[in-house]
């Protein structure tokens, strides 16, 4: 990790400051000056220190959210749109979501500072779980639901299959169903519907992995409790020994 993202990371100050602070001197590691802005540095073993006071990292937390509807799921927009990061400021580490959802969806993102974690749930190698309940207008052939669960769609040159897609409820004028895919490809739950025919007026994630949104409410952010982080750490664990995770980034946003 470069040292001015560890610095950032470690809440002491933002990046460009943090590169001021190099530059003057003010930053040493393992008891060395260091003023050259690409050093790196390992979290676990090298110690740091500005001012010569000690740079301690925080711990890893993990949060679940309620990404509300109208929201980017980002930390920062240059078109001035409003993103999720107010939300997080309130937090008393700094985090980042885990995958996304994209402005017009809404429910269950993970959020935390554990950058391996994240990297093993969001690689297509593993296929990690979501579902959503979908609001949708008309209701879908059925026929045509079953064709696609067996033969599948492409999706940005890749063959989509859903795990599930069935009818929940019908929910006044619009028809509700439950829908769970593994592949992350960006808004591939909407275009799943248009291509069944269909208009998504809500699209809500109610799962992500061993994670479930609950009673969470719009807006709610809830750190796991005992229970919930053990099955998330034993759900990564299961999937590190499972396959050779190799360097690559997920697309999702559904």
């Amino acid at each position: 990790m470069r040292l001015n993202k560890f610095l950032s990371y470690c809440g002491v100050t933002s990046r460009r400051k943090a590169d001021e602070l190099i530059k003057l001197g003010k930053v040493s590691v393992n008891d060395q000056i260091v003023t050259d802005l690409s050093y790196r540095v390992d979290p676990k073993k090298d110690k740091v220190y500005v001012n010569g006071k000690p740079v301690i990292p925080p711990p890893k937390v993990y949060y679940v959210f309620y990404k509300p509807k109208g929201f980017l799921t980002s930390l920062y927009d240059p078109h001035h749109r409003e993103t999720i990061k107010p939300f997080l400021d309130k937090l008393p580490y700094k985090v980042f979501p885990v995958g996304r959802l994209d402005k017009y969806s809404e429910g269950l993102l993970l959020l935390t500072n554990d950058g391996d974690l994240a990297n093993v749930l969001l690689h297509p190698k593993y296929e990690v779980i979501r579902t959503y309940w979908v609001w949708v207008t008309p209701e879908l052939n059925l026929q045509k639901i079953k064709n696609l669960i067996t033969k599948g769609i492409f999706i940005e040159n890749k063959l989509i299959k859903p795990l599930k897609f069935r009818l929940l409820k019908q929910d006044k004028s619009q028809w509700i169903y439950e829908v769970s895919v593994k592949e992350g490809i960006k808004r591939e739950v909407r275009k799943m519907v248009a291509y069944l025919g269909g208009k998504v007026h809500k699209l809500l994630r109610v799962r992500f992995g061993p994670l479930y949104l609950k009673n969470l409410r719009p807006g709610e952010i809830k750190p796991l409790n005992k229970k919930e982080l053990s099955e998330l750490l034993n759900f990564v664990d299961q999937l590190r020994s499972s396959k050779i995770l190799s360097k690559s980034s997920s697309a999702e946003e559904t």
